[in-house]
């Protein structure tokens, strides 16, 4: 699905390359690639509050605590009060270190 297409509040898909880079232990380049997927939807959506989290537990699980903080307070605000009306996203349905994980096989 096009990221112009995904519908409003909607969770976001992780790519699998995303995923393998922090399975094999490249977290930077997994870091990357999750900031570069970021950018790809607009500021205040629901995708790139979910991805602006990761981001921050990534940077976090990498001991760069200070930045990956800030990228939680950033997503954590907009996931508290979406701008396009979507209801609060709940703790427990926000991005953890696990949407990282690889999908198994079916």
């Amino acid at each position: 699905m096009a990221h112009a297409e995904r519908v409003r509040g909607e969770r976001v898909s992780i790519p699998a390359k995303i995923r393998a880079a922090f399975a094999e232990g490249q977290e930077r380049h997994a870091l990357t690639l999750l900031l570069r997927e970021r950018d790809l939807h607009p500021a205040g959506s629901r995708a790139w509050a979910d991805l602006e989290r990761l981001s921050g537990l990534v940077m976090i699980h990498m001991l760069r605590e200070v930045e990956g903080t800030f990228a939680l307070e950033r997503a954590d605000t907009l996931l508290d009060a979406l701008p396009d009306g979507t209801p609060p996203v709940p703790r427990e349905d926000r991005p953890t270190l696990a949407w990282l994980e690889p999908e198994e096989a079916d």
